[in-house]
């Protein structure tokens, strides 16, 4: 446990977000598989605080819903109107001191629109915070652009934040100022509750701005302080779809990095897509326009892509995987897939097994070394080990209200174009021919061919298609053939 827990985090999750113009919550859009209040959850919790609280209001049941999922130790506060961020905060420690809480030493305030923000960021600004002794410790950042932003004012000798100035109130001189107010904040519990009872609403928009409490503070004679973010880009909070863009390209940028200095080899990070659930390890290789997405994982010495998206996914040792689908699915050791395989949940495939070009598999356990090579459809099947599927084979496995099971044993050869008609089983070390369809099971060693005989009605063409393009060529082929003769 960190020597400096917070007391409590407060996330700011309760706006509605109406230039992201959509249905859906803003705090609820998501990226990297992660939605924004979840990415700002998942930072805070990093901090090990003793209470997390977010303040809902749009959509309120929905986002409740939403961290229940993600968080169910999260508390949430409900924010009926959203009247400003020092009301938003007030709510949220009624909600805790409510059930006889006593809140004592730092609280945490974060926005839950800021997906970027880490957690280690956060623990800098809670050690700065204790460290100085500060009643409230402002997270600031130095931007290239401040235009816009609250600026920082300090104290020239002792440091101290002595303002945070909005740019349409700032002189020449705090415009050329660099570093910015990033709306998260450390405050001592007790020193914050007293405030936000002081502050006023005699403002244009007749709010409680959580940022009338440094004033509050100071005049009282506190310290406030900042804590310089080690990343600007760490503090962007998103107001819509471009920011939103914006976020997730910097996400995944983090996150690829990440992978490619722990050893996993990334062609072409630009194609690259990852959510912050996918796991590497070293060795693996990633080629370009691949997506890895939810709980994927790609183990040493693996490659996939070129354009392959995967989702839930294990790819184990050795795997390629190229120009694949796959959801739900796990590769095995020395595995081949693709190009333009179809891997639905439930596929395991074995050590050495192949799922070729146009494979398409859902519910399918091939045991090693088995091999689907093209141009067929496997569902709800068992195949043993070192067993061959002809190309243009379906597992027929729906009679048009229930499922059934196709079963084919070990060392099995199936001839091409085959429909398996489930239920039904294949014994070991049996061979179907082609352009059968087995609806009866096959015994072990035995050669199943379900198919009716070929009948050649002579002249046909010429009597039903006189004059036709086939019609002369067949008359063509008869003359050379009888020439010949």
């Amino acid at each position: 446990m960190s020597a400096n827990r917070p007391a409590a985090v407060v996330v700011l999750a309760a706006g509605e977000g109406t230039r992201m113009k959509s249905a859906t919550p803003k705090v609820l859009h998501a990226i990297c598989g992660r939605s924004l209040v979840g990415h700002v959850v998942a930072a805070s919790r990093e901090l090990d605080p003793e209470h997390l609280v977010v303040v809902v209001g749009h959509a309120r049941d929905q986002v409740r819903a939403h961290l229940a999922e993600v968080d169910p130790a999260v508390r949430t506060a409900v924010q009926h109107e959203q009247n400003g961020t020092g009301h938003a905060v007030r709510i949220a420690l009624e909600e805790l001191t409510g059930t006889g809480t006593t809140l004592t030493g730092t609280v945490v305030v974060v926005c839950g629109d800021t997906p970027l923000l880490t957690g280690e960021t956060l623990k800098k600004l809670s050690d700065t915070h204790a460290a100085d002794g500060n009643a409230v410790t402002v997270l600031s950042a130095e931007v290239p652009d401040s235009t816009g932003y609250g600026r920082i004012v300090r104290d020239a000798d002792t440091g101290a934040v002595t303002a945070i100035v909005e740019h349409k109130d700032a002189t020449d001189a705090q415009r050329a100022i660099l570093e910015i107010n990033s709306g998260v904040f450390a405050f001592d519990a007790q020193l914050l509750t007293d405030a936000l009872g002081k502050v006023r609403t005699d403002n244009s928009q007749g709010e409680e701005y959580l940022t009338d409490v440094l004033g509050i503070l100071r005049e009282a004679g506190h310290r406030v302080g900042a804590a310089v973010a080690a990343d600007h880009r760490e503090i962007l909070g998103i107001n819509n779809r471009v920011q939103l863009a914006e976020a997730r390209r910097l996400l995944n940028e983090r996150l690829l990095r990440e992978a490619m200095l722990a050893g996993v080899t990334v062609v072409d990070p630009a194609t690259t897509w990852v959510d912050v659930s996918v796991t590497f390890e070293p060795d693996a290789t990633i080629l370009p326009g691949s997506q890895l997405l939810g709980s994927t994982h790609v183990a040493a010495g693996a490659e996939v892509g070129p354009n392959s998206r995967l989702t839930d996914t294990a790819v184990a040792e050795g795997a390629a995987v190229s120009f694949t689908v796959a959801d739900g699915a796990r590769i095995g050791p020395g595995a081949t897939v693709g190009p333009y395989a179809y891997l639905r949940p439930g596929t395991d495939l074995g050590p050495k097994t192949k799922a070729g070009a146009y494979v398409e598999m859902k519910n399918a356990r091939l045991g090693e070394g088995t091999k689907v090579p093209h141009l067929s459809y496997v569902g709800d099947a068992t195949i043993g080990e070192y067993s061959n599927i002809g190309a243009a084979s379906v597992f027929v496995n729906y009679d048009g209200e229930a499922k059934h099971h196709t079963t084919v044993g070990s060392h099995c050869r199936t001839g091409s174009d085959n429909m398996f008609v489930a239920p039904v089983t294949i014994g070991d070390g049996a061979y179907t021919a082609a352009g059968s369809v087995i609806t009866r099971d096959v015994p072990p060693g035995s050669l199943a061919v379900a198919r009716g005989q070929q009948r050649n009605i002579e002249g046909w063409v010429a009597r039903k298609r006189p004059g036709s393009a086939a019609a002369q060529a067949a008359s063509a082929a008869r003359q050379e053939s009888e020439g010949e003769r």
